[in-house]
């Protein structure tokens, strides 16, 4: 079994989820893939199953979930899952394409070459986004400024989720108290990996916006995120993450 798994939740990504896993399996770094899909309506289940049974049957694995749970218990499910299987590179990916498929080998040697969390940052050489509105990139690069002057956290884009980890990271920080499920879940797995001090690197990437499929944004993960911040912070001055 390879090192390393990528691990992309889906909610009705029909529209791309045969594309971005052909994308991935056509790297030469043999990476795996499991899909976390939460009762899609669309078929985008369906569609992997297809390829889980097909031509990708050792590489492909799908857990289906119930309902719509959110963005972070699918990540924390997902991390458990390769925990238990011994993969010793763990990724965070989108489905959409707004990550490139061909920057997970850069997040992998970052790993590989000192990091413990690499991170794909749309903000540290500038801003590297395309095709975002600017109300929605400037929410974008406030919010990351934001988390930075509350926590000190030395991280320029931290509601990224183009993110690799070393398995101790996540041996290390504990899941079962991650409860966030929006950006803030971003926010709130760079603070921990900083505050038990791990080595975190930005990456630059360019950020794609979706070109197929709907935006999962809402009022509600922002709100999670702006008073998420505060609470890391406050519960930090008592030793408690």
């Amino acid at each position: 079994m390879p090192d390393s798994l990528v691990i992309i939740p889906t909610y009705n990504e029909s529209e791309n989820i045969n594309s971005v896993i052909e994308a991935v399996m056509s790297l030469e770094e043999n990476f795996h893939i499991l899909v976390i899909d939460d009762n899609s309506t669309d078929g985008t289940g369906e569609k992997v199953d297809t390829l889980v049974n097909g031509k990708y049957k050792d590489r492909l694995f799908i857990e289906k979930r119930p309902g719509k749970l959110g963005l972070g218990t699918a990540y924390i499910y997902g991390f458990r899952w390769a925990l238990e299987r011994n993969y010793g590179f763990i990724f965070e990916m989108d489905a959409d394409f707004s990550h490139n498929p061909n920057d997970l080998p850069i997040l992998l040697n970052a790993c590989l070459n000192g990091a413990d969390m690499s991170i794909g940052s749309r903000y540290v050489k500038g801003v590297t986004v395309v095709n975002w509105p600017m109300g929605r990139l400037l929410i974008s690069y406030f919010a990351s400024m934001y988390v930075r002057f509350i926590t000190g956290m030395p991280v320029r884009d931290a509601t990224a989720g183009f993110v690799c980890y070393r398995r101790n990271v996540l041996e290390t920080i504990p899941l079962d108290k991650v409860k966030f499920t929006g950006y803030a879940f971003q926010i709130k797995m760079k603070f921990l990996a900083w505050k038990h001090k791990f080595v975190l690197r930005e990456v630059p990437i360019i950020f794609k916006e979706r070109e197929a499929g709907k935006s999962k944004m809402s009022s509600g993960i922002i709100h999670e995120a702006f008073f998420g911040v505060i609470e890391m912070k406050v519960k930090s001055w008592f030793g408690k993450y």
